[in-house]
């Protein structure tokens, strides 16, 4: 019967709930709201805003819903009588009891708070802190954060809510009304646990004689939220994490009646999550990818009982994982699929705050890397190209497939491998140069001295398809001879092999 009731409330919870509430409601999770929030500090820093933030605490918000009012909020929500009298007979006559160490308490009567472990408990309360942000007036406030046309002042997960405006003196207006509004319905603001951060200066509040304090990192659902919009305190800290959840599961880790695909299947599903929840926001950087990378070998070193004091090289040990996609491949994975699964949403909050633009300049100099940079380097396209290019699933998920793929790291070790094995396969040239020009890798001396003209033979290896590419002939038995004694023509004819060389390697990228 609940499940009846949720869908024929579904509607008006839909229809009343505006975009910035993203607690339990479809195609929504705590992802966007992480990403709306880094997106925000993005844009703040990039055209030199300051912003300020207000994270509110509800002291037990969900049990200090009152029925009466509940009631009446869902009247006015223009719910149908027969479902509020259906809601308000699940509710009515509630009893309960306190069991303790002496016994049990008299029984009293319910008249606050949702059902725990009702499904229709999560609607109730969007509902309901719905109508206090509305009697609060933040829809139609002018405070708040230009982007793109659009006004955004508070973003909301079921009861965290995070206020924000761009000056001390909106947002204080915007906490006050949303905190006289909420005391009328029966919710209270926990002074000690609001927080207020900013992007720029900002100093302590005093609320009705409390102190609010203002702190410069905040960690919201999750996902640790830094004054300045940077990633890698995130990044640092989620490895951290990594760390501890791998050391907890060395029992069975180290346990040898388990085989080793089993416990790197283990790592792959009990730590790697850890590592990437909430990695579809981050701004990743080179030192940011060499972190992920030494994290994810040390969880492989852990699994093979290697020391950190053995000197041993990473090729042996990735052939034996044979881990197939990287850490790193699979953030960067996320991190596209989520990037086309808000293109592909007409209009959302997630994509205007991705792809707008806030009001000011930006400062001289090189930019600092963007979340959508990184996107498009690690793509290799145009912003107008990955529009069309989400549209199609299929060859979307071919992209995002080939782009990780690329990220394996075993993989590129292979290739290496097979480039210095056909290497060792070609023909050995024979040249006669001077002794300075000498500095080709892999070159054999068959002369000494250091006469800044003398003429010693040299030994190359490069496919015959080199010289042809470079433009140079050749007779056997595969000799080449040089016109004169001189330097510059000498280093002109080794830089054009080597030009060869890659062009017979790579011919599409000549």
């Amino acid at each position: 019967m609940l499940k009846i009731l949720q869908g024929r409330l579904k509607q008006y919870v839909d229809r009343e709930l505006t975009e910035v509430q993203a607690g339990f409601r479809r195609g929504r999770g705590t992802r966007d709201q992480i990403a709306n929030m880094r997106w925000i500090m993005e844009k703040a820093r990039e055209f030199q805003k300051d912003i300020y933030f207000c994270f509110i605490d509800y002291a037990k918000a969900f049990d200090c819903v009152d029925h009466s009012k509940l009631w009446q909020v869902l009247k006015e929500m223009g719910v149908p009588d027969h479902l509020i009298c259906l809601l308000r007979n699940l509710y009515v006559g509630q009893e309960a009891t306190v069991r303790t160490g002496y016994g049990t308490t008299d029984w009293f009567k319910i008249g606050k708070g949702v059902r725990q472990g009702c499904i229709l408990s999560p609607c109730l309360f969007n509902l309901y802190a719905e109508f206090i942000m509305q009697k609060a007036g933040l829809d139609e406030s002018q405070a708040g954060i230009k982007i793109a046309g659009r006004n955004i002042n508070n973003l909301r997960y079921a009861d965290d809510t995070t206020l924000m405006a761009e000056s001390e003196e909106e947002l204080k207006n915007l906490l006050m009304r949303v905190k006289e509004e909420s005391a009328k319905y029966g919710l209270k603001l926990n002074i000690k646990k609001t927080k207020i951060m900013a992007t720029g200066p900002i100093t302590s509040w005093q609320i009705e004689g409390e102190e609010m304090e203002a702190v410069r990192d905040f960690t919201l659902l999750g996902s640790m939220i830094i004054a300045d919009g940077d990633s890698s305190h995130e990044i640092k800290r989620h490895l951290l994490l990594g760390r501890k959840a791998t050391t907890n599961l060395d029992s069975i880790l180290k346990s040898r009646d388990i085989t080793l695909p089993t416990k790197v299947r283990i790592v792959k599903a009990m730590v790697f999550p850890v590592v990437m929840y909430g990695s579809e926001s981050w701004t990743i950087k080179k030192a940011d990818c060499r972190r992920i990378d030494a994290f994810e070998l040390w969880c492989w070193k852990r699994l093979l009982r290697i020391p950190w004091t053995a000197r041993r090289s990473n090729v042996p040990i990735l052939k034996e994982i044979s881990p197939e996609c990287s850490l790193e491949g699979q953030i960067l994975k996320l991190r596209l699929q989520y990037f086309g699964h808000l293109m592909r949403r007409k209009g959302s909050l997630e994509k205007t705050l991705m792809l707008g633009k806030m009001e000011g300049t930006r400062r001289r100099g090189r930019q600092r890397t963007r979340w959508l940079d990184s996107v498009l380097g690690a793509t290799s396209m145009s912003l107008t190209k990955l529009r069309e290019a989400v549209e199609d699933r299929r060859a979307w998920r071919a992209l995002v497939h080939g782009v990780t793929k690329s990220r394996t790291r075993l993989n590129d070790n292979n290739n290496n491998n097979n480039n210095n094995n056909k290497r060792s396969t070609w023909p050995l040239f024979h040249l006669r140069t001077c002794v300075r020009t000498s500095k080709a890798p892999g070159v054999r001396r068959g002369g000494g001295g250091k006469a800044l003209c003398r003429r010693v033979p040299l030994f190359l290896r490069f496919p015959p398809s080199a010289l042809t590419a470079a433009g140079w002939a050749f007779t056997s038995p595969r000799v080449l001879q040089l016109p004169a004694c001189n330097c510059v023509a000498t280093a002109q004819l080794l830089a054009l092999l080597r030009e060869g060389e890659r062009r017979s390697r790579d011919p599409g990228r000549a």
